[in-house]
């Protein structure tokens, strides 16, 4: 086993110098077990965890370990995760890992900002992957750590789209000590792609995990380094709320969708909101439509369900949002016409209108009954753009108003919606997105498109999508989508608003895995808009 191990990270460490000649495989099958990540290393990381005798949990924290590593415009140990998983006996649960709002917190008085020291409040990621690890998963910690803490020290080329992202927010970069050390070169330019990007600073922190479970990161030196540099910038981060942080077992709701068993988690995940979406979807035949037709529908669609995002905190309105009552007036509205816009209200939240989509998703599932759909973020992009100097890690953006309104305690809520879908007691489909706002959209469009529109998963991943904002229905519309013939002719006999976007990954990036009951397969597919790919056992 021992000379597995080894031979493993030595690959990892030449694999992570040539990954970018390689071709990046975004659909495969496997009847073991399978893994669907946001970057190649990633789901290489989380396969080679089953290969040593994980599980598909092991699978799913080695990836996003890894994850936190090779895509830090995205996520990281310094951000919030939201998971939800089934275990062998058929079970579903989930872990809430959010970052928390700290107990200095006065919203009458903290400052309102889209990023810096004032926007970090605790955070939830290692806790949350510790957690997963230590209750559900067959390895040691250090053992699934390693490939996080190899491509940390060693290093790893950077992919175009990772170099990209921290290119557009070079200036912001820049005025932060720590973050200018980690992310920009010597001629304070950041990182171009093809480059070997090492974090050996990163390394040690997650080396400190590894060995001390949660201890290594919210107490200790760790910990003391965080709120020292914070508080000495204006951030109100204390010792106390470190200490006090726990990742809790999340609140699992569950619906139907066309003899479909659909889980998915409440706040602060939005899954309630993906769960309306179907229930008024629910009420049309879809099969039949049109491309043109669908659009229009699945923009109303979405109207609505959105229209009832902030009261989804109240158990009464959560309860209405969760009914197909309910679901059937809304669809009634859309029938006979009885007209509904935005509420321009609904655009105060930052994360409701951000133009560039963050946050990362991975997929995992084996053969013993183990699935895992895991969300993670530092939302938005390179989240508070705040790095610690010896630590090496961004920290995600909780407070300033991005993410709406709170009080101490309170748990940042998000789009975020990981779902688990089964059919007859049997995994069906496991899914999830990246992208702001648009995360509950993509997801319902490739449910839609996997149940109503008869598509394989891949082709379901690939076509494209809809996000209604304000009075304006963007359609995705680049090279490689095939819409209908007289697309264009077809939508302006509708008589809607719209706008065709031709620009890539501005529409959810979905990572999904799907059962087929009958070859025994776990299939796997990799958004194409994105960098990520499929690893199969």
């Amino acid at each position: 086993m021992r000379k597995t191990i080894l031979l493993f990270f030595l690959t990892c460490i030449l694999s992570c110098h040539e990954n970018e000649k390689n071709v990046h495989v975004q659909f495969d099958k496997s009847k073991d077990g399978i893994v669907s990540s946001g970057q190649p290393l990633a789901s290489k990381a989380g396969v080679e965890m089953m290969r040593l005798g994980g599980n598909a949990i092991d699978a799913a924290v080695a990836s996003a370990f890894v994850l936190s590593v090779v895509e830090p415009s995205m996520s990281g140990i310094g951000g919030r995760l939201q998971v939800i998983f089934t275990l062998p006996n058929g079970e579903v649960r989930g872990i809430d890992a959010s970052t928390q709002v700290p107990e200095l917190y006065d919203p009458t008085t903290h400052k309102k900002s889209s990023y810096g020291y004032s926007t970090i409040g605790v955070p939830g990621v290692v806790a949350g992957l510790v957690k997963l690890n230590e209750e559900y998963g067959r390895l040691p910690l250090k053992t699934v750590m390693q490939p996080a803490i190899t491509y940390a020290k060693e290093g790893f080329i950077l992919l175009p789209g990772e170099a990209m992202r921290h290119a557009y927010v070079e200036e912001i970069i820049g005025e932060f000590g720590g973050t200018r050390k980690y992310f920009l070169d010597s001629t304070g330019s950041t990182y171009k792609k093809g480059k070997l990007f090492i974090q050996e600073d990163l390394s040690k922190t997650l080396k400190a995990i590894a060995e001390k479970g949660k201890d290594g990161f919210y107490s200790g030196e760790v910990a003391e380094r965080m709120v020292k540099d914070i508080q000495e910038n204006g951030g109100i981060l204390t010792m106390n709320d470190l200490k006090n942080y726990k990742a809790i077992e999340s609140k699992v709701l569950k619906s139907t969708y066309r003899d479909h068993d659909i889980n998915t988690l409440y706040l602060p995940s939005y899954g309630a909101i993906t769960i309306e979406i179907l229930n008024i979807l629910e009420n049309f035949d879809i099969e039949n439509l049109n491309d043109s037709e669908w659009v229009k529908l699945f923009s109303d669609i979405t109207r609505l369900a959105y229209q009832d995002r902030p009261i989804q905190n109240n158990y009464d309105s959560l309860n209405l949002i969760l009914s197909k009552e309910y679901a059937k007036k809304q669809a009634n509205k859309i029938l006979y016409n009885n007209g509904f816009a935005f509420g321009s209200d609904n655009f105060k939240i930052g994360e409701w209108v951000a133009k560039i989509g963050h946050t990362t998703h991975l997929s995992t599932a084996d053969k013993d009954g183990y699935a895992v759909s895991l969300t993670q973020t530092v939302g938005p992009l390179m989240g508070s753009k705040v790095a610690t100097d010896g630590l090496g890690f961004i920290y995600a953006v909780t407070l300033g108003g991005y993410l709406g309104d709170y009080k101490p305690g309170d748990r940042a809520n998000s789009h975020i919606s990981p779902t688990i879908i089964t059919k007859n007691g049997n995994l069906f489909l496991v899914l999830g997105a990246a992208g702001g706002a648009r995360i509950i959209t993509a997801i319902t469009q490739v449910i839609s498109n996997v149940i109503d529109r008869k598509m394989n998963l891949f082709n379901a991943l690939s076509t494209g999508r809809v996000f209604p904002e304000t009075d304006t229905v963007h359609i995705e519309n680049h090279k490689n989508l095939d819409w209908d013939k007289g697309f264009s002719n077809s939508l302006d006999s509708i008589n809607f608003v719209y706008k065709m976007t031709p620009l890539i990954a501005r529409f959810g990036r979905v990572h999904a895995i799907k059962y087929d009951e009958i070859s025994e397969d776990f299939i796997g597919a990799a958004d194409p808009d994105w960098e990520g790919s499929v690893e199969k056992y």
